[in-house]
């Protein structure tokens, strides 16, 4: 399937049941540029009487068939009813105008008087020239409604076509709490025209928007229905009260020394995120990227479903060092779970934060501090479940205050015993004394008031 080729084609390409809102161009403008219109269509030379502006919004009309670079109205997307934002680049290379800004102004407002979702389908070459400082000023206007639809607790979503540059991208696009895009898309803040001589033509697209952390999917036209209706069902039906700790799937016995606790953690084969995250959820969506430059394979987050049907969101590390961007992806994701009312998991399985000097460059210390402090003021429920290594102040982050809970071969430790050894300037063979000697087994964990128990596993499942 191609990707669309105008706003009314990328309505039909996710929606059968598009329902147009009422057009709200704001009034037209004619200062006069000597050829008096003559269309009847009352468009004038705009707000700073731009010469022939009125001639070429009448010619972009009648080429397009669009009287404005944007169409709003509401659908449905896999079961879920939206407000529907698509933008025409026919009319004017999809800029951005005062007419934009209202039209799209009062979609937002619809959709906080009617508690839907925001879903736009971009397509802009940014804020159009003819309008000057009346059309730059609108993304302060789209800001604007997004923050109050933001403050209002329901999720905005953004599916980049191609272009999607200027204000659009650095607004509706980056703005959106999900940003899914079309294959080989132009994306940047920068258009094609006014990027240095020697740019890479390979930055400015959706897969390198993508690698870098700032779009979640590139998803082939074909599959962006599927997909953009299992974020919006994901995103609006979220779980009440908190998310119940997994049953262990390892080793259920208990260990007899600290270092067989560390040990057991380990194992290659110990159970790790995606075994937890398939027994919790039957359908799962991810995010990708911290929104500022970086991505962490070792850090799953996204929301999932659970066998009643609703949502939770999760967290969960992968057994590797966490990244920088790791940190940050994780609190954005219980950032936009607390605002969408959507009940966390997080699973702790990581020997620690990187410690290269590429991880202190990216933030290791500001990063590690935005989860701790996105845990702290979460407005929803978080568990946490200890299923590995629990290295230290990289691992706490993502632990739940009063409800953390922990698998019988997992760990944690304020630091990894084998780094404690040599901190106290002991020989290496010592390492096993120390692990002992840091109560870091999980039962040791409850004694300490560390975390709430251990969870065993499901009836019958019982392994060493």
């Amino acid at each position: 399937m191609t990707a669309p080729a105008n706003a009314r084609e990328a309505l039909a390409l996710v929606s059968d049941d598009f329902t147009e809102l009422p057009g709200e161009d704001g009034p037209p403008d004619d200062r006069g540029d000597g050829y008096g219109d003559g269309y009847g269509d009352g468009y004038g030379d705009g707000p700073i009487g731009w010469p022939g502006y009125g001639r070429a919004r009448a010619a972009a009309a009648a080429r397009s068939g669009a009287s404005e670079s944007v169409v709003c109205g509401t659908g449905t997307v896999g079961g879920t009813r939206t407000v529907l934002v698509s933008f025409e680049f026919g009319f004017l290379g999809g800029s951005i105008g005062e007419g934009t800004g209202a039209r799209v102004a009062a979609a937002h407002a619809h959709a906080r008087t009617h508690r839907l979702p925001v879903t736009v389908l971009l397509a802009t070459g940014g804020s159009r020239m003819h309008e000057g400082m009346r059309a730059l000023v609108q993304l302060q206007r789209l800001a604007g409604e997004s923050a109050l639809t933001r403050a209002a607790g329901l999720p905005q979503l953004a599916v980049l076509r191609d272009p999607t540059t200027g204000g659009g991208w650095a607004t509706l696009g980056a703005g959106s709490d999900v940003v899914l895009a079309l294959p080989g898309a132009q994306v940047g803040f920068a258009g094609s025209r006014v990027r240095p001589a020697d740019a890479d033509p390979a930055a400015y697209t959706a897969e390198s928007q993508l690698a870098h952390g700032h779009v979640d999917a590139v998803v082939p036209a074909g599959e962006l229905r599927g997909v953009l209706g299992r974020w919006l069902a994901l995103l609006t039906r979220p779980a009440v009260g908190p998310v119940p700790p997994p049953y262990a799937l390892g080793g259920t016995e208990p260990s007899a020394s600290g270092r067989e606790a560390v040990a057991r953690a380990r194992r290659p084969e110990r159970p790790r995120a995606e075994r937890y995250l398939a027994e919790v959820f039957t359908e799962r969506a991810e995010l990708s990227g911290d929104r500022a430059g970086g991505t962490d394979a070792g850090m799953r987050c996204g929301f999932g479903r659970l066998p009643d049907g609703r949502t939770a969101a999760y967290a969960a590390q992968c057994g590797t060092a966490t990244r920088p961007a790791g940190f940050r992806t994780a609190a954005r994701l219980v950032r936009l779970a607390g605002r969408l009312g959507i009940p966390v998991l997080t699973l702790i399985d990581t020997p620690g934060a990187a410690n290269d000097a590429e991880a202190e460059r990216a933030g290791a210390g500001p990063a590690i501090a935005e989860l701790f402090g996105a845990v702290a003021e979460a407005r929803v429920p978080v568990t946490a479940l200890l299923v590995g290594e629990g290295g230290s102040g990289g691992a706490l982050a993502l632990a739940a205050p009063g409800n953390t809970w922990a698998t019988p071969d997992a760990y944690f430790s304020v630091i990894a015993p084998e780094l404690a050894t040599a901190i106290l300037k002991l020989p290496p063979e010592e390492a096993d004394r120390t692990a002992d000697r840091l109560r870091l087994r999980p039962e040791d964990l409850v004694e300490l008031g560390v975390v709430r128990g251990v969870v065993e596993a499901r009836p019958g499942d019982r392994v060493r």
